[in-house]
């Protein structure tokens, strides 16, 4: 069994953004808050806050964000698996994003509440 994990809840809503491919990466990405930027053969994506999307771009949202208390060693296994497991058994889906020291895993406001729950009854813990 994996020991329970600890996720700290970020504050604001978050969006999910889809440019094309060869976009530049837009100033408006950059700021306060969790940001990932990535880059694929078929889009470049941009996770923040939610108010500095510009209204027309493509995205979704609203998103709660909860960050993994970390730091997680790459060797490290099941971290991730713990925290969706349960999420994903009730039919909750997840946005996950890896960075190099933990994991921030996104849920859709509209069941952000329920996934809490969902974590608490599987022994994690939200700060």
């Amino acid at each position: 069994m994996m020991k329970p994990q600890t996720l700290r809840r970020l504050a604001g809503n978050y969006a999910v953004a889809r440019l094309a491919p060869d976009s530049p990466i837009p100033a408006w990405a950059d700021g306060e808050g969790f940001v990932s930027i990535s880059r694929t053969d078929d889009e470049l994506s941009i996770v923040c806050l939610a108010m500095r999307v510009p209204t027309g771009t493509q995205s979704s949202g609203p998103w709660q964000c909860f960050k993994l208390q970390g730091p997680f060693d790459f060797d490290e296994y099941g971290i991730l698996l713990s925290i969706v497991n349960p999420l994903s058994t009730a039919g909750l889906g997840v946005f996950v994003v890896s960075s190099y020291d933990t994991d921030h895993l996104l849920l859709q406001h509209s069941v952000a509440e329920r996934g809490i729950a969902l974590l608490h009854e599987a022994g994690h813990r939200i700060v």
